[in-house]
């Protein structure tokens, strides 16, 4: 387990961070893989519990990361400079915490140093969605969930 204040992520801004440290931050959850649909007026964001066709639901994460932005036209690429854009990412995201200057929580594998912990505390997506393929996209709204905080 990583308590030191020292840690990169502790010292350094998600700008500053290396392309390696950048995509350690990640903590595996599935949750940005999953559909989202916002509402035209309010903006407010539904989280749905339909899984991108490229996420593996098991390991949640993408089977085919360097080519996601082709493959999937709609996927959202995260950038050290999105700032207030992280606000469409789960509360829990340690890349919203972070540009929050909020810490990563004990589940984050970089705390933790079990990439699982974030599946055995519940947070990340496995067993709880649907493949893409099994949902059409006008009942997509039967499908929003209420176990992600925005």
């Amino acid at each position: 387990m990583v308590t030191e204040a020292g840690a990169f992520w502790n010292t350094k801004s998600l700008a500053e961070m290396t392309t390696e440290e950048w995509e350690s931050v990640c903590d595996g959850c599935g949750r940005c893989c999953l559909h989202k649909l916002q509402d035209e007026d309010s903006g407010l964001m539904f989280y749905t519990n339909v899984a991108c066709r490229l996420l593996d639901r098991e390991r949640c994460r993408c089977r085919n990361y360097p080519q996601r932005m082709a493959i999937v036209h709609d996927c959202l690429s995260l950038a050290a400079d999105a700032g207030a854009r992280f606000n469409w990412l789960p509360l829990s995201c340690a890349y919203r915490r972070l540009a929050n200057r909020q810490s990563l929580e004990w589940w984050h594998p970089l705390v933790s140093g079990d990439p699982n912990t974030v599946h055995q505390a519940g947070i990340s997506v496995r067993g709880r969605t649907v493949p893409e393929a099994s949902v059409l996209k006008e009942r997509l709204e039967d499908h929003i969930i209420h176990w992600v905080d925005f």
